[in-house]
């Protein structure tokens, strides 16, 4: 029963074209049974049409084309064409039908991804015992046991000390990808080396894959702007088809001196070419594909407005840390002026209490070093720590904050300026007005970043480099990559007032962030990328989300301007189809099946072109 309501059009459709078969051979002995054949074909294959139409007339106030194609089929028959009638319910039902099943395909790219979690998980129990559950039943803090080959049951943490996963499924990026313990986990990809343990650290509506398969189910509601403008342009349109027919009759008859019989099978036939169903389907559809065809390639793309506006980007900014750079520094270089002990212990206290990368980094080097007991500690957004430790002051930060305080540093300018130079971030520390130490991190540049720079450059975009890093080492990366302007020393609440300034010199702008502190950014951009591996606030605030490939952004682009030529392509080969089947019309040589055959071809025709972008490289 449920098979017969999934496909329902599909039954109808071919039922109308047995009706139609049956009936043909019976037009010359027995016409009257040949017509009940047509009428039935007329009333099941027209049954879906007519009551969308009067939904959407009744319930909407809105017309239709479903509308038209009904109609053009009573209007044929009522002057006895019942044969017509039935032959353009059925070409018109399959065109629907068609199109349904064409959606469906882009559709069924986005289900697929639903598909890559498995349904059941092991579980270790506490005596270290394995049972297998549904994934729906895991909670966090469940530990996991995978297998080689195996796909991750949901997001977590690394248990082992080492795994190997295929994480293409996301990333599009055919590799394998090593971790350690610790490391996070993504539901869907697949364990390529031992059997592993992880903890589970989500619930699965958290999940990575939900996220993505939520933003991509809202995105498919979300037209372009040339596909609302067709939909709103639908509703006059119609009206006016609907005040041309009779106009057109009448001007036959008194005019042209038709019958009033050839007038009206001309009307009939008017009423049926002049419908815009290739025009209001020269744009869903090719949205639909490239929605769908993007996210297979790890792109999540909310909105068909969005990818519209993709191509018309003439800059791109991006953030360093994270976006442009692996977001995992390390430290390579140290200077103490003071006790090491005592200095790596305040870092590490002052540390903890932050994600930042940056944080993360000088707490791997501090190790195993106990934190202190502080008298007070608060993080300035942008610049470092400031706390107090039996009495003292004591700042962790940037070298501008921390010469809020010390006097100068030109003893270790030359030191720095070396530093700097080699692309590392310096973070300094100070007791009151004394510099007691500084930590060189180096964050490297992820392999991604010159090749997505490098294609933007081909495209004829400017690439920006938007960060609060100090300027000798955003420079230095920039100049690696080829960037072409570079903003640094640029704190979170500047990032909009910077970013309008861009726009003023470049136009049309994208702005790609990871972070919280890019999500105003985001916000403002005329189209914004987050980095699927930054924050949650940053995939909210973003148009897109990317798998941590930055190659993705020239490949969106490149998509959004093969969307638009094919919608170009149709709406103008819909408008030209369209005007020759009218001029046939009125020059008689078109009959109402061929009419029917040409206008809903070119529906046809139309999807099809739209679904290319299904295998757009």
């Amino acid at each position: 029963m449920t098979w017969i309501k999934e496909h329902l059009h599909i039954l109808e459709t071919l039922t109308c074209f047995l009706l139609i078969l049956i009936g043909l051979p019976l037009l010359s002995s027995h016409a009257s049974l040949a017509s009940v054949c047509f009428i039935l074909a007329f009333l099941i294959g027209g049954y879906e049409s007519a009551k969308a139409g009067l939904e959407d007339l009744f319930v909407n106030k809105h017309l239709s084309v479903d509308v038209l194609m009904i109609l053009a089929a009573v209007g044929a028959g009522i002057i006895g064409y019942w044969l017509e009638g039935a032959l353009l319910i059925f070409i018109f039902s399959l065109s629907n039908t068609l199109e349904e099943m064409a959606m469906e395909k882009s559709k069924n790219a986005i289900a697929a991804l639903m598909n890559l979690t498995p349904d059941t998980a092991r579980k270790i129990q506490e005596d270290g015992s394995i049972v297998e559950v549904e994934t729906k039943e895991l909670k966090i803090g469940d530990k996991l046991h995978v297998r080689k080959g195996e796909a991750v049951p949901i997001d977590g943490e690394l248990l082992s000390d080492f795994g190997q996963f295929d994480e293409s499924m996301v990333t599009g990026e055919p590799i394998t990808v090593d971790k350690v313990k610790k490391d996070a986990l993504i539901g869907g990809t697949i364990n390529e080396g031992q059997t592993i343990e992880m903890l589970v650290t989500v619930e699965n509506e958290d999940t990575l894959f939900a996220k993505i398969v939520n933003l991509v189910e809202s995105a498919q509601t979300q037209k372009s702007k040339t596909a609302t403008f067709i939909e709103n342009l639908e509703d006059n349109y119609v009206k006016f088809v609907l005040l041309l027919v009779p106009t057109f009759i009448i001007f036959c008859h008194f005019v042209l001196g038709w019958t009033w019989l050839s007038a009206f099978y001309r009307g009939m036939i008017l009423l049926t070419v002049a419908s815009p169903c290739a025009l209001i389907a020269s744009s869903t559809p090719a949205s639909l594909s490239a929605i769908s065809r993007a996210a297979r390639k790890g792109l999540v793309i909310k909105g068909g407005d969005i990818i519209d506006n993709m191509g018309d980007i003439k800059a791109v900014v991006m953030d360093k840390t994270g976006t442009l750079t692996q977001g995992k520094p390390s430290v390579v270089d140290t200077h103490y002026i003071g006790e090491k002990g005592l200095v790596d212990a305040i870092v590490k206290t002052a540390e903890e209490a932050s994600t930042h990368p940056i944080s993360k980094a000088l707490l791997d080097y501090t190790g195993s070093i106990d934190r202190l007991l502080i008298d007070q500690a608060e993080e300035i957004s942008g610049k470092g720590f400031v706390l107090h430790y039996q009495g003292q002051e004591w700042r962790i930060g940037k070298k501008s904050f921390i010469l809020e305080v010390v006097d100068h540093v030109d003893h270790l300018e030359e030191e720095i300026a070396r530093l700097e130079g080699q692309g590392k971030t310096l973070i300094f520390v100070s007791r009151e007005s004394d510099l007691v130490a500084y930590y060189a991190l180096l964050d490297d540049i992820k392999k991604e970043s010159l090749q997505a720079i490098k294609q933007l450059h081909e495209l004829g975009i400017k690439t920006v480099m938007l960060t609060g890093d100090q300027e000798k080492t955003a420079l230095y990366v920039a100049e690696k990559l080829g960037i072409d302007d570079v903003v640094a020393n640029c704190m979170p609440q500047d990032k909009v007032a910077r970013l309008a300034e861009i726009k003023e010199k470049y136009g049309f702008v994208a702005m790609v962030g990871d972070g919280i502190n890019d999500a105003p950014a985001l916000a403002q951009a005329d189209v914004s990328y987050a980095i699927g591996s930054g924050t949650d606030i940053a995939m909210e605030s973003a148009d897109s989300v990317i798998m941590d490939d930055l190659t993705r952004i020239p490949f969106s682009i490149k998509l959004s301007k093969k969307m638009k030529t094919i919608v170009k392509q149709n709406i103008i080969f819909a408008l030209s189809v369209i005007t020759l089947l009218i001029l046939a019309n009125v020059l008689q040589v078109v009959n109402l099946p061929l009419g029917v055959v040409g206008h809903e071809g070119s529906t046809i025709l139309v999807i099809l072109n739209g679904l290319r972008l299904l295998s757009f490289k």
